[in-house]
């Protein structure tokens, strides 16, 4: 199934389940404008999608649905700072000719969590992951049957301690459509993925989420119809008892009206600063942005 977005009217969704007159609640404050990543590198008349930055702020990757000179036209990029410059983005070498992308580091910087559909998987998309080397990447690694399933599996995330991974799928079981799961560390893989606990899950799609710096509070992609409707970032926080609540949705400084926004991610050398995708009036395609956040 191909992964796409069209820009549609506002649904009645977002103030169904959280929009902007809902209650105020525990989560974040986004403090500022979204500024645009690395324009002409990162961010270029392609669309650019998910951005992840190392934890020492010197490697930056993100996909491309449509740029040229990748092993598959959805492809993985990589750029790196040199003397506080970035340098020309290159496709990484893990690349297959299908379909490769939604990069993410862990915490420490020693792996890299993506999707791919190549040849071997368990379904559609699934997780895979490669190691951080000297050299530049180890071998590409599945994650299994834990984590994958029959359907998709979209933007895989590990939580700052290291021990829970957040993504979405479409599998049989969940509220909906798209819905975020989880997955707990079990050794060197993961144990048996389960629904994101609490009301966040809903007949909607729930996707391309990420942890925030506190290791609790996500924020995540919803639309009634991914490919149909506009898509939008919502924030949302566990309660004592884990349980997430529904979301609340980020203020227009992050989703510009008329607009889609997605692919939201920790940015792990700054961890107050949110990085995500969106189309600014005027662009064509989808750009990288980023934006500084704090609690409330």
């Amino acid at each position: 199934m191909m992964r796409t977005y069209r820009i549609a009217a506002a649904i009645g969704l977002v103030t169904a389940l959280g929009g902007a007159s809902a209650p105020r609640q525990p989560g974040i404050e986004i403090i500022g404008p979204a500024e645009l990543f690395a324009a002409g590198i990162a961010s270029t008349a392609s669309s650019e999608v998910r951005l992840t930055i190392s934890p020492d702020g010197r490697t930056a990757l993100w996909f491309s649905r449509n740029r040229s000179g990748g092993a598959g036209g959805y492809d993985i990029w990589i750029s790196r700072r040199v003397n506080g410059e970035w340098s020309e983005a290159q496709p990484v070498p893990f690349n297959s000719p299908t379909r490769d992308f939604d990069p993410a580091f862990s915490a420490d910087g020693r792996q890299v969590y993506f999707c791919s559909d190549r040849p071997g998987g368990l379904g559609g998309d699934d997780v895979y992951r490669v190691a951080v080397t000297q050299g530049g990447f180890g071998p590409v690694e599945a994650l299994g049957p834990g984590v994958n399933g029959p359907g998709n599996e979209y933007a895989p995330m590990l939580s700052p301690d290291g021990m829970t991974l957040l993504f979405a799928s479409n599998r049989p079981g969940g509220a909906g459509r798209y819905d975020l799961y989880t997955a707990r560390r079990q050794g060197s893989g993961f144990a048996a993925a389960r629904p994101l606990s609490g009301a966040v899950n809903s007949a909607a799609d729930e996707f391309d989420a990420t942890f925030l710096a506190d290791g609790r509070t996500i924020v995540f992609a919803r639309a009634g119809d991914m490919q149909a409707d506009r898509v939008d970032l919502f924030q949302a926080s566990p309660t004592k008892r884990g349980r997430y609540d529904a979301g609340t949705i980020l203020p227009a400084s992050v989703n510009m009206p008329g607009r889609d926004s997605y692919g939201p991610m920790l940015d792990w050398s700054q961890p107050d600063r949110l990085l995500f995708s969106g189309q600014r009036a005027g662009a064509t395609s989808m750009e990288l942005y980023l934006v500084r956040y704090r609690p409330r």
